[in-house]
């Protein structure tokens, strides 16, 4: 009995670890991303059923992502029994394969066969027909990863149901995905933080940019009550063309001429909606910078810039050492906290440092920050991505994409994190995949990291250019700018900018 309390106990621990990662996941996912969405959700329509079910899977896929780190930084603190962390490990990521290979696929089919505005066959037959699906994305799923060199050892297993032949197929979208968010953000976060590339704003652009989007807003809803009036007038049009066609050719003749006054005013107001959106978008972009150059003379201000320098220092070495492993074919063997402690031994003349200790005890705070980074920025990407496409997609399918990509990318991090453990905690992950060829994911990343960053960096050359000429832009007189309006409102100004010329032109007359 005594050989078991232990077990015993790292189960309850486990235990209590998993509920509080769900309740977590829960707060989080009710709190942050259904908050928009209480009232239609909690009706007790269908809505909220499938919102319930998205809730559960979203829930059980982030608590089981949270446990592999978290069994990780205990094989790293030897916290529990070894046989424990092996086995829990095992347990957890069964579960988010199994969610993300089979459970939320087939579900997102099923809502999706559900939707009230798909066919009345589909929702009639969504079970078998979300299972059809299912089996189509299943084998091109598993055929894709056929194409890359996966495992390391040529009696590997084959079995659909082994941990390695999933978790590398896994790997190798999760790994893509991953090396591309991180390629942009080696370019993009430099350009976003350091002082270097802040623009200066002033109060007369601000009020230039309101005044436009005042008067905008003005132009639109004129556009938008003579549009009802002209609707109006072509309906009654409508209603006497059909008792007097034959009788007044010329009531047939002014509908026509009504219908296409209509149609005119119609897409006059879709130009002007879209040119309010960018004239918001850009004042918001205004108020940002001019919020930023302020922030350049306190000291809160220059400590981020400092920070910002020493990442992006971090970020040009990350790509200059893509570039190296992939010309050198190299590949990394040591793990940065011993290769650093090996350094400082050698030639900072430290010779009483014992590097397996402070390996150890490095190790573990590096890789807490790492854990904590990486779920602090998946959560805020996670929250941007649901706000900015549950406006034309379910939420509830939002979500299931959501909970999808975040498992892949928690089941990648593990392959990555591999190369930033010391060889001695290594173990627990190469002891049950131990077939899957983690040095390909190191390349491929390495590759997909250098593309990404190359391309990011032509993308924010011209978004920087493209700000610097819209800012130019702004700086003409109050004269001109009336000018330019008046003509504007005239039908004389051609509409595409909200700052310069464009190929759509408003039609003639006097509002």
């Amino acid at each position: 009995m005594a050989a078991d309390s232990p077990h015993l106990l790292d189960s309850l621990v486990l235990g209590l670890s998993l509920a509080a990662f769900f309740l977590f996941a829960w707060v989080f996912l009710v709190k942050q991303l259904f908050r928009d969405y209480r009232r239609e959700l909690t009706t007790g329509t269908a809505a909220s059923e499938r919102a319930t079910g998205a809730q559960v899977l979203f829930s059980l896929t982030l608590t089981f992502s949270l446990t592999l780190f978290e069994l990780i930084i205990f094989e790293i603190a030897d916290i529990l029994d070894r046989g424990s962390r092996w086995f829990y490990w095992k347990v957890s990521l069964y579960a988010i394969l199994l969610l993300v290979i089979v459970v939320l696929p087939f579900y997102q089919f099923y809502l999706l066969l559900s939707h009230p505005k798909g066919s009345r066959f589909a929702r009639r037959h969504r079970l078998p027909l979300a299972g059809l699906a299912w089996l189509v994305y299943f084998y091109f799923f598993w055929r894709v990863g056929e194409k890359f060199p996966l495992h390391s050892a040529a009696g590997a297993s084959r079995s659909w149901f082994a941990i390695e032949p999933a978790m590398a197929r896994v790997g190798v979208f999760g790994v893509t995905i991953m090396a591309i968010l991180s390629g942009f953000g080696a370019v993009n976060s430099p350009y976003t933080t350091l002082f270097v590339f802040i623009r200066r704003v002033t109060d007369d652009q601000l009020r230039t940019v309101e005044r436009k989007l005042l008067q905008t807003d003005k132009l639109l809803a004129a556009k938008r009550a003579r549009l009802a009036t002209e609707e109006t007038r072509a309906a009654a049009a409508h209603d006497q063309r059909g008792l007097v066609r034959r009788a007044f050719h010329s009531v047939s003749q002014a509908t026509g001429l009504a219908d296409r006054t209509a149609a005119g005013l119609r897409d006059e107001a879709r130009v002007l909606e879209t040119l309010a959106q960018q004239i918001r978008a850009d004042l918001d972009t205004l108020h940002y910078e001019k919020g930023r150059y302020e922030d350049t003379a306190t000291l809160r201000g220059q400590y981020f810039n400092l920070l910002g320098y020493v990442f992006s220092a971090y970020c040009v070495y990350k790509v200059v050492m893509a570039f190296i492993n992939i010309a050198f074919h190299r590949i990394g063997r040591t793990d940065p906290i011993t290769y650093g402690l090996t350094l400082a031994v050698t030639h900072a003349n430290v010779r009483h440092l014992d590097v397996p200790f402070w390996s150890q005890q490095l190790s573990f705070w590096f890789v807490g920050v790492m854990v904590v980074c990486s779920i602090r920025g998946l959560l805020v990407q996670i929250i941007k991505f649901f706000r900015a496409f549950t406006r034309t997609v379910s939420p509830a399918n939002v979500v299931l994409l959501l909970a999808q990509l975040m498992g892949v990318y928690f089941l990648s991090s593990v392959l990555l994190m591999r190369m930033s453990l010391p060889p001695e905690f290594r173990l627990i992950i190469q002891d049950v995949l131990g077939t899957v060829e983690f040095h390909f994911y190191q390349r491929w990343f390495d590759v997909i990291f250098l593309v990404s960053a190359l391309a990011s960096m032509v993308f924010v050359y011209f978004v920087h250019q493209a700000q610097v000429d819209t800012q130019r832009a702004l700086a003409f007189g109050q004269e001109a700018e009336e000018a330019d309006w008046d003509r504007f409102e005239r039908g004389l100004q051609p509409v595409g900018t909200p700052y310069g010329d464009g190929p759509v032109r408003l039609g003639g007359g006097e509002l």
